[in-house]
């Protein structure tokens, strides 16, 4: 297990430091802060227990910074099919249970944040699954239609072994 023992005091420099009033609460924490994960939702949102302080955690869902995947509520079975290889893959990238969060944001939609993921093996999940061709990169703005053949995709060895297949 990974500890970071100074995690209270770094958080707590950060706060200080990131906060433009007083009583206003930060619009980013730099991290790195660990955390367990608890459940992958999809290909680009995990939820997890933040280590905040000791002995404190908090239940979030994580948003993966700059990807793009394809949905599991799919428009079509190509976009399901992608949808599920997305996700098997970051479960397989995660099995350590640990990850620790960097660049931490509020996210567009209440009640997840946007966050850069690691863990001791991978230092950036999102560029892994991006150099695999599971996921695209996202910047904001209008997501990518996984249905109209023009998506990148991942090599079909690797998604037929993750679907269970191969």
């Amino acid at each position: 297990m990974i500890r970071v023992l100074a995690l209270p005091a770094l958080l707590s420099a950060h706060l200080l430091a990131s906060s433009t009033t007083a009583g206003e609460p930060p619009r980013g924490i730099a991290g790195p802060v660990e955390a367990a994960v608890v459940k992958v939702r999809d290909g680009d949102t995990v939820e997890v227990e933040a280590f905040v302080w000791p002995m404190q955690t908090v239940h979030t869902a994580v948003r993966l910074r700059g990807v793009d995947a394809p949905e599991l509520k799919a428009k079509c079975d190509g976009e399901r099919e992608a949808a599920e290889a997305a996700r098997a893959r970051l479960v397989a990238l995660l099995q350590t249970g640990r990850v620790k969060l960097t660049d931490i944001e509020g996210d567009k939609y209440f009640g997840r944040v946007l966050a850069d993921l690691s863990t001791q093996d991978v230092p950036d999940i999102a560029a892994t699954l991006r150099r695999e061709g599971l996921v695209g990169a996202y910047g904001g703005g209008k997501r990518r239609d996984w249905c109209d053949g023009t998506a990148p995709g991942a090599d079909a060895g690797l998604m037929e072994r993750l679907l269970g297949r191969g």
